[in-house]
């Protein structure tokens, strides 16, 4: 890659010369780029098979992976605006179908999504066909028009459309916001794959993973973001298809498991109807049930309870030390006494989480639906089962409609539309970017067959003493994640003695099917990539959020090029420490952040989108009103009744869920009520000037004098 610097005419990443001679250069950077890293790969395997270990392997693989990201983000280093904002706007349309592919690949489509639909089955495509969908819309509706308007970001389009300041503020609130939510569910993606590569806590796998980050768009912002994140898509499409592959071929013969997954959901569903009525998971369910009735009495009368668990754990400990007990007995009652909650709303509250842990574990199949159920519930049961399977089919519903509408108004996304040539180019590349994405999301059903045949007709059934070291490597990651307990004590394992978490369904895949673990390693380095696209393209949508359209645009317009590159290099770093630090608390499951992400892009900014292309007639007070109002029902929403945010707001009254409807899909409200108050409004004030209203007739219809 010598012939690349940032200075050299014609070079792969600054496109000098004509435009055929840079794609034929890309297209060279680009083969040896994907032969170097499946021979780097086969060297590790090589290395394996001599007794190289595991940590080394993960630290080869963090180590080359982020040290190749910053070299393409020094390479591409720039202070020049169009530079850094929209990478010079010559991003060839098949390239940035990939780079936009990457940038969407966040740790919830990687990590989460398989993972998902292993714990939810059918439910868990309302995800693919609301974010496949989505880029219909922004197909027909966005894309071209944004495009064609010719800004470098969403706010800046919202303050030349709604003519105004006010607008664009509005618009840099919301860019921060969904922006900032979804990057805290990425950087959480980075700490938990860098820790299963290293071995480090995952405090500081968060700030080794945000190294990678920050050297690529720091230098280069969205010139640097594009070819890495180019780069990324080929890593993470390679490590998420190997695996799949290698468990279809394991199962069934055939090496194209999209094909053939639906023979093994059947299988899976005979096996299921084996497990509910299994003797041994029967028993596994009684046991979570008395404790879930055993902290249910408990509650009835918790100051009495207390008293009881800690003059009984008192007790004990003194009766070990009065006996000279061995001292791991002895350790294990004293940590047992600790446990106890030191006053009575401890108490409630840990046992309260207790009750409802046990309850959801005291079900078949570990808590999970059968894999092939469209939804909860029975249409043709009592009015208990017809009403949780109309909730169920409601919330599959309104999940489509918050990830369709998210994904066309999410900036990061938008904004890759404005690094092509031409508008022509704008919709050459939306049709690369499906095909990028259908690559991974046709193969995550598949995915989470496959893990789930492998767990149900290869684990259950095991002895624990012979139970593969996958289980203990990632119980000491998180025991949040996977925790396996011998609950009714026959020394066998059984479905519901095991918690596992989504986000690490795809992570173990080349564990669970028994494959070298430098392919784990490669699936890492993937989930790795995928995080790191997506969050270097929210972190540069911030800081050019406030750089560009804050400062420059509303505070010091007469600023230069170079001050105002150099105002957003630091807000990213900013941005950046504070979204790591949030990201390190844990708040909630990276799908549910990313879930909220969407919803609350769809709420401020689809309406004023849509209607200012499509409707001259769309007024700034109606924009203004739309987005504040859109917005503002859907965080009072998910404040009132998802319990992370009710922790962190304070908020005590009873969950009051409207039509049933799960907080994650908290824009099904906010959208129409945008949509109302934008058309409402615009109304009843002024027209916008003439100026704006010819601006859109042009962007709509070209040909108009």
């Amino acid at each position: 890659m010598a012939g690349m610097s940032p200075d050299s005419g014609g070079s792969a990443f600054t496109g000098g010369g004509s435009n055929a001679a840079f794609k034929k250069q890309l297209n060279k950077v680009y083969a040896w780029y994907v032969g170097g890293f499946i021979l780097f790969v086969a060297i590790l395997g090589i290395a394996e098979q001599m007794g190289l270990t595991r940590n080394y392997i993960g630290y080869a693989f963090l180590a080359a992976t982020v040290f190749l990201y910053a070299g393409i983000g020094f390479m591409s280093r720039t202070n020049d605006a169009a530079e850094y904002y929209v990478a010079g706007r010559r991003v060839p349309a098949m390239y940035n179908g990939m780079a936009t592919g990457a940038d969407w690949m966040s740790a919830a489509s990687f990590i989460g999504m398989a993972g998902t639909l292993y714990l939810t089955g059918y439910s868990g495509l309302a995800f693919i066909m609301g974010w496949t969908g989505g880029y219909c819309l922004v197909a027909l509706f966005l894309a071209p028009y944004l495009r064609k308007f010719g800004q470098f970001t969403i706010p800046d389009f919202l303050g030349a459309r709604y003519d105004g300041n006010l607008p664009r503020f509005l618009g840099v609130v919301a860019a921060i916001l969904c922006s900032f939510v979804y990057v805290v569910a990425q950087i959480y993606g980075v700490g938990l794959i860098t820790t299963r590569l290293t071995g480090v806590s995952f405090e500081m796998g968060i700030f080794l993973g945000l190294g990678g980050i920050l050297v690529c768009s720091f230098l280069g912002g969205m010139k640097a973001v594009t070819w890495t994140q180019v780069a990324q898509y080929i890593i993470l499409i390679i490590a998420y298809l190997i695996p799949v592959v290698w468990l279809s071929v394991k199962q069934t013969g055939f090496p194209i498991p999209q094909i053939v997954y639906g023979y093994q959901l059947e299988k899976v569903t005979a096996r299921e109807a084996e497990l509910i009525k299994d003797p041994k998971e029967l028993e596994v369910i009684a046991i979570f049930k008395e404790r879930a009735d055993a902290l249910g009495e408990k509650l009835k009368d918790i100051p009495t309870a207390l008293a009881a668990d800690k003059a009984a754990a008192e007790k004990k400990v003194a009766d070990l030390k009065a006996a000279n007990a061995p001292a791991a007995e002895l350790a294990a009652a004293e940590k047992a006494l600790a446990a106890v909650p030191k006053d009575a709303a401890a108490a409630k509250d840990a046992w309260t989480k207790g009750k409802a842990a046990n309850e959801a574990r005291a079900k078949p199949l570990a808590g999970m639906p059968r894999h092939a159920a469209q939804y909860a519930g029975d249409p043709n049961g009592d009015e208990k089962a017809k009403t949780a399977y109309d909730t169920s089919r409601r919330n599959f519903l309104a999940l489509i409609f918050c990830l369709m509408v998210g994904t066309a108004a999410l900036p990061h996304i938008l904004m890759r539309f404005y690094t092509t040539p031409s508008v022509k180019e704008a919709r050459e590349s939306v049709s690369w970017s499906l095909f990028f994405i259908f690559l991974l999301y046709f193969t995550a059903p598949a995915l989470a067959v496959l893990v789930k045949y492998e767990v149900f007709n290869v684990l259950v059934g095991t002895p624990f003493d012979k139970l593969p070291a996958w289980i203990s490597s990632w119980a000491a990651v998180d025991p949040t994640l996977l925790t396996v307990a011998d609950v009714n004590k026959d020394g066998i394992f059984q479905l519901g003695e095991m918690r596992i978490g989504g986000d690490i369904i795809v992570l173990a895949t080349p564990e669970i099917g028994g494959l070298p673990y430098v392919i784990s390693g490669m699936v890492a380095a993937g989930g790795l990539a995928a995080a790191l696209s997506t969050a270097d393209g929210l972190l540069l949508t911030i800081a050019n959020a406030l750089s560009h359209d804050l400062y420059y645009k509303m505070i010091d317009p007469n600023a230069s090029t170079g001050r105002r590159v150099a105002i957003s290099k630091a807000l990213l770093l900013v941005v950046a420490l504070a979204a790591a630090y949030v990201a390190a608390q844990k708040p909630a499951d990276i799908l549910f952040l990313v879930g909220a992400a969407f919803s609350f892009a769809a709420a401020a900014f689809f309406p004023v989108l849509v209607l200012g292309i499509f409707w001259k007639r769309a007024s700034k007070w109606g924009a203004v009103a739309g987005m504040i109002g859109g917005l503002g029902i859907t965080i009072y929403y998910m404040v009132t009744t998802q319990p992370w945010m009710r922790g962190v707001f304070g908020v005590t009254s009873p969950i009051e869920l409207w039509y049933g409807i799960a907080p994650i899909s908290a824009g099904v409200f906010g959208v129409p009520v945008g949509f109302a108050l934008v058309i409402l409004v615009s109304l009843i004030t002024p027209a916008p000037n003439k100026e704006v209203q010819d601006l859109i007739d042009h962007v709509r219809y070209p040909t108009l004098k």
